[in-house]
């Protein structure tokens, strides 16, 4: 090229760039120009509200509540807007919205501010609460959505409002009356009842809630129910199907993460335009955007899956509480268990128990017998080690004349663990040391945690060869229990990958049911008896809830078995003096909550008291506590390495501790530790800590 050519195309570039600078922009908008966005970056230090001019040609679309793209850093990012305001007190340079992404309101103001609150709770970023109470947009969706117009006016649910099986229970009728009221008016002045809900043996809990919910809904009030996975979702929006459909019409949504981006999406629209006001859902589904909110109901709060698993950490049973709080709905908080928060709840008169009457609930529940006590000694000496002693064989063998049999297995797969068969020393990889397992009678031992095979294993200890069963899993009790019993029918229940997945409901013939914790079956007429395998090993485990979530997963199988009427029987391979299975023999979690509650209260342990869990590399966790201005009652635990999690290799370089505050400073705590990682997030010192507070998990 020529030197006169370049001069022309320079001539050109320079001629493109006078013209951008002078092209004109649209000044800001008339009415409130200011924007002030939430913007989707997780650093702690940024955890507040920007402000943005807001052009003129964006005014309309620029609600608040939309969804926008804007200029941070140098970078295009998302946000939400918060609210529109006249001024601002920024005094530099203010950047412009880039983009309405979309004029859809999908951040409520009940939202934001629930979000908000949720984020400071948990000692969290109010980003990283909203990243999982919105979900992302679909533009078809959503488009699609917009041509269809408003739906068709629903009529009124005019059924009338039977209390059913609540009037079974204590203050239940009474219950379903004040929902149903429209003249009563729920506020956080005049709140509505708030009960703590214990369901009995031999009802169906998903028919109850629909009653309640069919009750709110005929006064005007909406409903949301949350539920710990799909299956119970999927019970309960059968039976609000058949409880609200009338003339054909759904008066209700799901919400569920399964539902796929865009069925999700329009069931949130849906959910935020107000075209049904009853919302049945996981997790998540705490922060639907429910128009006119008057009964939140959660069924079994115990369930470590209602804990959110990314960062902040949070349980939905606080949320809906806080939520409640706020709005004055109703609150219903149902299991066939008692968590201990529950129980702090009931003790504290915020919550009134509704619970069936000591002499219904004989009626209803079945017998509960255990294995260990001096009697089954003198017939058995095996009864204390034996798998399936004689207790346990002769009560399936007795109830398979009547019905199927129900057997919990703590241990999904075939055997999850070994042991040398010489020393029994744990059988362990030579790569990893991870636990050595088999997933069948004929497999080769594998790796638990990187999947190697160890066909040539010898025990570092002994030089043996020879392997043991450790524990036993869910398929391998299958086939032990089809050679006990021949011509019986068996089938398993359970999430491992190896098996026939999970059993909704099976039917009342004569048959084995093997299953593991939460995947249990309903059959129909009950379960003739159920065999609680391994109860040692639940109780045993090292962590605080190890007790009480034994509890909760034995009533929850106890729930499913006929009365002690019609033969229904319970056996219970556990040591009979520990107090989670008097709790069961007795049928009642009410009163071993109740004690849980009172022990932690002596030992500082939550939720009497608060906790905060700090994971992280020393340095990092040294330097936070050192930022961290605690309460003047707080005690700080540790640090101490961390050993190896539930499921996976030992974590090199990482240590824990807990801070411990007396309840009352629970608020103070959490906004000591922001405080503290938002410092550390602004110097870019060392690597992020992980902070928990009030961990499900402790131990």
């Amino acid at each position: 090229m020529t030197h006169p050519e370049v001069g022309e195309q320079l001539a050109l570039v320079a001629d493109k760039v006078r013209r951008a600078r002078v092209r004109p922009l649209a000044g800001p908008a008339q009415v409130d120009p200011i924007a002030r966005v939430v913007v989707d970056v997780p650093l702690p230090h940024l955890d507040r509200l920007f402000d943005y001019v807001v052009p003129e040609p964006m005014s309309v679309a620029a609600v608040p509540g939309a969804r926008v793209r804007v200029r941070f850093s140098g970078s295009l990012v998302d946000g939400w807007i918060v609210e529109r305001v006249a001024a601002t007190d920024h005094t530099g340079r203010m950047e412009r919205l880039a983009k309405v992404v979309s004029p859809e309101p999908v951040l409520t103001a009940e939202i934001a501010v629930l979000a908000r609150a949720v984020a400071d709770r948990w000692a969290g970023t109010l980003p990283d609460v909203l990243r999982g109470a919105v979900p992302p947009r679909h533009a078809a969706t959503e488009a699609a959505l917009d041509a269809a117009g408003p739906p068709e006016p629903r009529p009124m649910i005019d059924q009338p409002c039977d209390a059913g099986a609540w009037t079974s229970f204590t203050g239940g009728a009474s219950l379903v009356s004040r929902l149903s009221d429209p003249a009563l008016v729920f506020s956080p002045l005049a709140p509505g009842p708030r009960a703590v809900w214990t369901s009995g043996p031999g009802l169906d809990p998903a028919a109850a809630i629909a009653l309640l919910v069919a009750a709110a809904a005929s006064a005007g009030r909406g409903v949301l129910v949350v539920a710990p996975d799909a299956r119970d979702v999927a019970r309960l929006d059968a039976e609000l199907r058949t409880r609200l459909s009338g003339g054909g019409v759904d008066r209700h949504r799901v919400l569920t993460a399964d539902l796929g981006p865009a069925a999700r999406y329009r069931s949130f629209l849906e959910i935020r335009r107000g075209h049904v006001t009853v919302v049945v859902g996981t997790r998540a589904a705490v922060f639907a955007p429910v128009r006119d909110l008057g009964l939140v109901v959660l069924w079994d709060d115990g369930d470590d899956s209602l804990t959110e698993p990314h960062a902040p950490y949070w349980h939905a049973r606080e949320v809906l509480v806080m939520r409640a709080v706020r709005s004055g709905a109703a609150v219903v908080i149902g299991s066939t268990s008692r968590s201990v928060e529950v129980a702090a709840l009931v003790a504290t008169g915020w919550a009134r128990e509704v619970s069936l009457p000591k002499a219904e609930l004989r009626r209803r529940r079945p017998r509960v017998v255990t294995s260990g006590s001096e009697a089954d000694l003198a017939r058995d000496e095996a009864a204390t080690s034996a798998r399936l002693p004689r207790v346990a064989w002769e009560a399936a063998k007795a109830a398979l004349a009547l019905g199927p049999v129900l057997v919990q297995v703590p241990r999904r797969g075939y055997v999850p663990a070994m042991a040398c068969q010489t020393c029994r020393d744990l059988a362990r990889c030579r790569t990893c040391h991870g636990p050595l397992g088999v997933s069948s009678g004929h497999a080769v031992p594998t790796c638990g945690w990187c999947g190697r095979l160890a066909g040539d294993w010898i025990c570092p200890r002994c030089g043996g060869t020879r392997l043991r069963a450790v524990s036993v899993g869910e398929r391998r009790t299958a086939e032990e229990l089809g050679r006990a019993f021949p011509g019986v029918p068996v089938q398993v229940s359970g999430r491992d990958p190896g098996g026939s997945g999970v059993l909704d409901q099976v039917d009342s013939r004569p048959s084995i049911v093997v299953a593991t914790p939460g995947a249990e079956p309903r059959a129909e007429g009950g379960y003739a008896a159920a065999l609680l395998l391994d109860g040692r090993m639940m109780v045993d485990r090292p962590d605080l809830r190890a007790a009480e979530e034994a509890v909760r997963r034995w009533m929850h199988v106890a729930s499913l078995v006929r009365p002690s009427s019609a033969g229904g029987t319970v056996v219970l391979l556990a040591d009979p003096a520990l107090a989670a299975v008097q709790a069961v023999v007795r049928f009642d979690p009410e009163g071993f909550a109740a004690r849980e509650l009172s022990e932690r209260e002596l030992l500082h342990l939550p939720p009497a008291w608060r906790v905060a869990e700090l994971t992280g590399a020393p340095d990092d966790v040294a330097d936070l506590l050192g930022h961290a201005r605690l309460p003047e009652s707080a005690t700080v635990l540790g640090p101490i390495p961390v050993v190896a999690p539930r499921r996976g290799p030992v974590v090199e370089g990482r240590v824990r501790a807990l801070v411990v505050v007396a309840r009352t400073s629970g608020g103070e705590l959490a906004v000591a530790l922001r405080a503290a990682s938002a410092i550390r997030s602004a110097r870019k010192d060392g690597a992020p800590v992980t902070v928990r507070v009030d961990p499900v998990l402790l131990g």
